[in-house]
């Protein structure tokens, strides 16, 4: 095969695959909500938008997102701005554990802190602070829904911030210095202008996030009796009616539409903020805090361990008590709920098994795809370069629609059999692992085409006049030097899809259950303390394995671990 031969066979082969899982399911979806015998009918649409129960879910959702979105942006920008300006020490385990929250599923989130602020708290009722038996619960509201949505979406914003801070030029702030500005006049005037698009992004991402948020939009909203979309798409299907799906289908384009018109009025608003920089990025300074260090970590530290301990140790007595409601003491304390998950339920260890098994083989497929594609995207002109662009877009659309969407699209798209083939994916784990490659497609393809723009591409030029065809010039050029790129976004993927439960809230079917769906039935169940046990588990989990892997990060090229400088 000639290089021409294997480059357009490879870039043709992606483009079909990513049409495939990315654009196909979702174009089902709009056909099923706004076809009508071929042509075009927005009478569904019109007439959703007119019924009282989406109208009232869709500001919700609006409502919701919209109040979580800026709460995030303020609270994941102090943060950066704090630990990426100043010289508070510890900034490796801050930042550690800033992201933390945001690697703990949704439902485990919500789930814990109803445990740790409710009537029947443990750690409350310890303290005899614990609202009276009987109470409405404190986060059954509009405000305990966007407290929780801003903790589980701020580390996002904290990340796009903290990135834009390092890329600066260090020139603005030594010019600055020299002028006689001091940090307060130096943030209002050149830092704060200058993290625009970034705090735009943060936004975005923060909105479209709470948007297609399940997990904590279920479990804190349907008690409170303030329904959302997603919420409303998973009654709606819940109902087995005879219209269900088209029913769904015509919601699920609203919120879709929603999402991509975050998205778009994100990316116009981006392009006027932007402000071109001259120079080399740098280390941004270190201000010296003086006499209000201690104070200024004071508050960070306190602030952490209210995320982070309240929560945790609520779950773990919960998880640790016969009943749900017992003040944990050494009376009530049993093992026996742990015991439960791990050995006596098969369900457990068969959703652990599958969650790990298509989370893994989601970012090794990921990562093999970004790899190429980047190169295309980045490297090649001309009809390669549009093709490659073309799936890139789709990837990020994919991304950008709320997981409960995509899951109802790939329903539509995969209930029948496959041509040819004559089998049907619906019911199995692989419709799961192709819908996890579609939505997480884009943020393994994020940092590999970061990679890519970095490079010196007069490589590829040198390897081609010494004869070297596209297989060799990737497998011996591009693909070690993006790997750590790879790696790090195939991380992401992996933590992301190991505990979601989103995208396979309507995919799972019994003997495929995943980690997520899993702890959610359970609540759902009313087996709280089943449920706090496996959270506990579940959190254990993530936590060892970022910890395992900050300590290969000596050991593995920079760039590798995606939390780490």
């Amino acid at each position: 095969m000639n290089p021409f031969t294997a480059e357009k066979f490879t870039v043709v082969t992606l483009s079909l695959l990513i049409a495939v899982i990315c654009a196909l399911p979702l174009l089902l979806l709009f056909k099923i909500g706004l076809i009508n015998e071929g042509s075009l009918d927005l009478r569904p649409l019109l007439e959703a938008l007119q019924s009282r129960s989406v109208l009232r879910a869709l500001w919700h959702s609006l409502e919701s997102s919209a109040l979580s979105a800026l709460c995030a942006t303020f609270l994941g920008t102090a943060l950066a701005l704090v630990i990426g300006l100043t010289n508070v020490r510890a900034k490796g385990l801050l930042v550690f554990l800033i992201l933390l929250p945001m690697m703990i599923p949704p439902h485990v989130t919500a789930i814990a802190w109803i445990q740790a602020l409710g009537p029947a708290s443990p750690i409350l009722r310890w303290l005899n602070i614990a609202p009276e038996l009987g109470s409405d619960h404190p986060l059954y509201s509009l405000s305990g829904l966007v407290m929780l949505l801003t903790l589980q979406h701020s580390p996002l914003v904290f990340l796009l911030v903290r990135a834009a801070l390092r890329s600066f030029p260090r020139e603005l702030s030594d010019a600055a210095r020299v002028s006689g500005a001091r940090a307060p006049r130096m943030l209002l005037k050149i830092t704060l202008p200058l993290l625009g698009p970034a705090l735009m992004a943060g936004f975005a991402l923060s909105f479209v996030a709470a948007l297609g948020n399940f997990g904590i939009n279920a479990l804190i909203g349907i008690p409170a009796r303030y329904t959302t979309l997603p919420v409303l798409v998973w009654r709606r299907l819940a109902s087995f009616g005879p219209d269900v799906l088209p029913n769904v289908a015509v919601i699920s384009v609203v919120l879709t539409l929603v999402a991509l018109t975050a998205i778009a009025l994100q990316s116009i608003l981006q392009k006027r903020m932007r402000s071109a920089l001259v120079g080399l990025p740098q280390a941004p300074l270190a201000i010296s805090l003086g006499t209000k260090r201690p104070l200024v970590e004071a508050v960070i530290w306190s602030f952490i361990g209210a995320v982070l301990l309240l929560p945790a140790a609520s779950l773990i007595a919960t998880a640790l008590v016969k009943t749900y409601g017992l003040d944990l003491s050494l009376d009530t304390l049993t093992f026996d709920n742990f015991a439960e998950v791990l050995w006596r339920q098969s369900v457990t260890l068969r959703a652990f098994a599958n969650s790990t098994g298509i989370a893994a083989l989601a970012a090794l497929t990921i990562a093999g795809i970004s790899i190429p594609l980047g190169y295309f995207l980045i490297s090649r002109k001309g009809t390669h370069g549009r093709l490659a662009s073309i799936a890139a877009g789709q990837a990020d659309i994919a991304f950008a629609v709320p997981g409960l969407v995509m899951s109802i699209a790939f329903i539509l798209a995969f209930i029948r059999p496959l041509p040819i083939l004559n089998v049907s994916l619906y019911g199995t784990l692989w419709i799961i692992l192709i819908a996890y490659i579609s939505c997480f497609l884009a943020v393994g393809l994020k940092p590999v085409a970061a990679a890519f723009l970095q490079m010196d591409m007069s490589l590829d030029d040198a390897a081609r006049v010494s004869g070297a065809g596209f297989i060799r010039r990737m497998r011996t050029i591009f693909a070690p030097l993006v790997a750590p790129a790879a790696a790090s976004g195939a991380i992401l993927v992996f933590l992301t899809a190991y505990n979601e439960v989103t995208v396979s809230a309507l995919l799972w079917s019994t003997g495929n259950e995943t980690i997520g769906t899993t702890i959610f039935n359970y609540e759902d169940g009313g087996y709280t303390t089943l449920a706090a046990a496996m959270s506990v588990i579940v959190v254990i989990a993530t936590i060892i394995i970022m910890i395992a892997m900050n300590v290969m990060a000596r050991k593995v090229p920079a760039g590798t671990i995606p939390w780490r400088d």
